[in-house]
């Protein structure tokens, strides 16, 4: 923190709230409004404004009685404020902030397509389910998508051994297990992180090798390049030209 400004009344104070705010707006813009999200969903349940049984994912309530905010909020309350609410924020801004400003940094649109995926993905699996809140499970698919792109990153479990990043997700599986929690979830984020990382990383290079003439299918479509300000038209005849430009 900065405390150069101590010699004055209050500077110590005001510097620290300036970092905090600092830190906030570092945050990449998905990860912020995601972190945003759950923390004032918690934050609401707190103080009694909302109640988490107008929150969680029932399938019923969602598609016959049209509560679709459902399947947005059971994914942003992590339970009340405690030391386990404290470990599921660090995780997912550490690991959603990693992504983004790593593999996804300049693809806001496929990192938004990724967590749609997941969304869709983990929502579906939850319907045959008696899983209400998937915080936890989106945050797992995040942590083994980046511990997968990441492989060769050394990592250590509270100082005592040390593991290569590709790990993390079954050790904070094992750890949850010796805590008495229930791993369904966990499990859930980490067979949907598998599968979005063998469509976004291992399909291409099989389709490329074979000659398949679907080389991506985890491609965002125009409006979401649209929405997240990454659209790019190219006009054909620009598209013809541009090998014509390059020969010298």
């Amino acid at each position: 923190m900065d405390f150069g400004g101590a010699a004055l009344g209050g500077g110590a104070a005001a510097g620290a709230g300036v970092d905090v705010m600092s830190w906030y707006m570092g945050i990449p813009v998905v990860s912020r409004v995601y972190l945003t999200g759950a923390f004032l969903t918690t934050a609401a349940c707190a103080v009694d404004i909302v109640t988490p049984f107008s929150l969680y994912y029932n399938w019923d309530l969602i598609f016959q009685e049209g509560q679709f905010w459902r399947l947005i909020t059971s994914y942003l309350f992590f339970g009340a404020f405690s030391v386990d609410f404290l470990f599921h924020m660090y995780f997912l801004v550490r690991y959603c902030r990693l992504l983004e400003e790593g593999d996804f940094r300049g693809r806001t649109a496929n990192f938004v397509l990724m967590l749609t995926f997941g969304v869709a993905f983990m929502t579906l699996i939850a319907s045959y389910t008696s899983i209400h809140f998937l915080g936890s499970a989106l945050t797992f698919m995040m942590v083994y998508v980046w511990g997968r792109r990441n492989e060769h990153v050394k990592m250590s479990f509270l100082g005592f051994f040390s593991f290569h990043a590709p790990y993390l997700p079954w050790v904070m599986l094992s750890f949850s297990v010796l805590l008495g929690n229930s791993v369904t979830t966990d499990l859930i984020g980490i067979l949907v992180g598998h599968c979005y990382f063998f469509l976004e990383y291992v399909y291409p290079v099989l389709a490329e090798v074979r000659g398949w003439r679907l080389r991506r299918i985890m491609e965002p479509p125009a409006i979401l390049h649209w929405l997240c300000g990454s659209y790019q038209h190219i006009p054909e005849h620009q598209e013809e030209e541009e090998p014509h430009l390059h020969q010298d």
